[in-house]
């Protein structure tokens, strides 16, 4: 079978997601199945994969599945609990001190906050932190989602510890012997390189999360909206990219994004309070009152306006479960500290399932939901709860993840069989490698173009950065080879793209959803988060493409000239919006002259 053929054997699973999900909008729980049974049929008489190996997949998936549920159980548990003490008052309370307006808390949350926990844990845990705080502080279901998912990007690489570079690509490449004999060396090498990527397509992601939130949530569904505060959100970017792009390159994988965010937030918070390229007060703005909001953009979790027992608590007090889940998430994840073996060294697995080389297995203790629900019950105390309400917040959370379950028992399966489809007696590679070598076939010289965009088709699919890097490092190594360039260039767009494919992963973009009960909307969310990934992976195709060719072809290159339009169309963006705004502030003005 032609190599052409295969990739669009390959393509089908997801084209049955892009179609039902995102296309028909159907709510994941129906057009995953769909997906899932499209690859097993696949799988099963064109990959002629064993049945064993296939079920033993699907088992996997939904030991993966039940895992993903528990992190989203701890979330939203941890969530609950400070509604019911009051903390989450009087946390909202103290971003609006800092500032009223919804750009602002956005940025300040989903991208630095999120940046730190995405930099300390991974797992995707950064929408199970950062969404439900948004929400609590009064943003919809929808738009916390979308900006969670959003930010799921420039701090990916780096996540969990630099999990997806040591982990995913050093696994990868460590495949082919001859390619070197000090992995790490290499690895750290080409962690600066995606470092330098991300921070210049990540520079525009904070001013892409409120351009979206204005224009799909705002009273006017205006992007200008969100582009007028360009200046506050260019200077959140460069206070978190410039920290975590020195650490990369000075330090190593492991510290970027958790560095990163924790410079960032104190930067920028400590400047929002002095006023620093804020907007003016009669500007802030705001969502409409709630009862005016599309019945789309509600979740289930419901937010109530609890006050302490005495009335009020003190800020610090009421951050601590916060903080404490970030020094435990750094703590348990350091290599250099016994706790992480400690932590590991439960380990429950089922090895060979049904005769097949595939294991389930997870580690309860090492799970982010276990860290959620340890500072759940330290809240408890902290907070000084009674047990009536801290038991109407397990019984709510309860019910809001076993909605998520449905999805997930299908999506993690589809997932788990896709990527397990090697080995079978057709004789043909994995599904996504398929996929891979007839995109390769195709591109030739561009193919730093095409680089990022099957990292992001591999995190799409799998729902992880580690896992797309460690399916394709080595294929991205052997075509820069092949197309006479830097291969470790390559392999670094192949962990930009993988990270930038989080923004549409569809089991993160579920477990965010079921995080604040909007199950059922993936595709819409998904839909709206597709335009910010086509941006991340074509700007850094482009740079890459101009960096790995300008030996040979010159500064002024097809990467460079695409790299520029890019640049030039966000300057225009934002130059005209500026000058509307000017305008109507001129207007507004003479019309306040005119009736006096």
């Amino acid at each position: 079978m032609s190599t052409s053929v295969l990739a669009l054997l390959s393509l089908l699973p997801i084209l049955a997601v892009a179609i039902f999900l995102v296309g028909l909008r159907w709510p994941a729980s129906k057009a995953m199945p769909i997906s899932y049974l499209v690859a097993v049929i696949l799988a099963l008489f064109i990959w002629k994969v064993p049945g064993e190996t296939v079920a033993a997949a699907s088992v996997n998936g939904l030991v993966v599945a039940g895992t993903l549920l528990y992190i989203i159980f701890g979330a939203i548990l941890l969530l609950n609990t400070l509604q019911e003490s009051g903390g989450i008052k009087t946390i909202r309370q103290g971003f609006t001190n800092i500032s009223a307006d919804r750009r602002i808390q956005v940025i300040i949350i989903a991208w630095l906050f999120g940046s730190f926990i995405e930099g300390a844990s991974g797992f995707g845990t950064p929408a199970a932190v950062a969404v439900p705080l948004l929400v609590g502080l009064g943003f919809p279901a929808m738009a916390a989602v979308i900006a969670g998912m959003v930010i799921q990007s420039t701090p990916v690489s780096f996540g969990a510890v630099g999990t997806p570079m040591l982990v995913g690509v050093q696994t990868g490449l460590s495949a082919d012997a001859s390619i070197t004999d000090n992995f790490l060396s290499l690895i750290t090498a080409i962690g600066g390189q995606v470092a330098i990527l991300h921070m210049i397509a990540g520079t525009l992601i904070p001013l892409f999360v409120v351009a979206l939130m204005t224009r799909f949530f705002g009273k006017n569904k205006s992007f200008s909206e969100g582009v007028k505060v360009w200046k506050f959100a260019l200077f959140a970017a460069f206070s978190m990219t410039i920290p975590y792009v020195i650490v990369a390159n000075v330090l190593g994988p492991e510290f970027p994004s958790m560095v990163g965010g924790l410079a960032g937030l104190a930067i920028v918070v400590y400047a929002a309070k002095k006023g620093f390229l804020m907007p003016p007060k009669e500007e802030v703005w705001d969502f409409e009152e709630k009862s005016k909001w599309d019945p789309e953009w509600i979740g289930k979790l419901e937010i109530k306006d609890i006050s302490h027992k005495n009335g009020s608590m003190s800020m610090v007090r009421a951050w601590t479960p916060y903080i404490l889940v970030g020094v435990l998430l750094v703590l348990s994840r350091l290599k250099t500290l016994p706790i992480m073996g400690w932590l590991q060294s439960w380990n429950v697995a089922i090895p060979n399932m049904f005769g097949s080389e595939i294991t389930a297995s997870f580690q309860p203790l090492y799970l982010p939901g276990t860290i959620f629900i340890v500072v759940s019950m330290i809240t408890y105390f902290i907070h000084g709860m009674n047990g009536s309400v801290y038991k109407t917040a397990w019984s709510q959370s309860v019910k809001t993840t076993v909605a998520a379950s449905t999805a997930l028992v299908f999506t993690v399966p589809m997932v788990q069989v896709f990527i397990n489809s090697g080995g079978g007696a057709a004789g043909f590679e994995q599904m996504p490698i398929e996929l891979a070598n007839g995109a390769a076939a195709l591109a030739g010289e561009y193919w730093p173009f095409f680089a990022t965009f099957i990292g992001g088709i591999g995190a799409f699919i799998a729902g992880s950065n580690t896992v797309s890097n460690m399916m394709f490092s080595l294929f991205q190594y052997d075509v820069g080879s092949q197309i006479g360039v830097n291969p470790t260039w390559i392999v670094a767009l192949q962990a930009v793209g993988g990270a930038a494919g989080n923004m549409i992963c569809v089991h993160n973009v579920v477990a965010a959803s079921a995080v604040v009960g909007i199950v059922g909307k993936e595709g819409i969310v998904i839909r709206k988060t597709l335009l910010p990934f086509v941006y991340y992976a074509l700007l850094s195709g482009a740079v890459g493409y101009a960096i790995v060719w300008y030996s040979q072809k010159g500064i002024f290159n097809l990467g460079s000239f695409i790299a520029a339009a890019i640049v030039l169309a966000a300057t225009y963006i934002i130059a005209t919006n500026q000058k509307r705004a000017n305008l109507l502030l001129h207007n507004s003005s003479a019309d306040i002259k005119s009736v006096k």
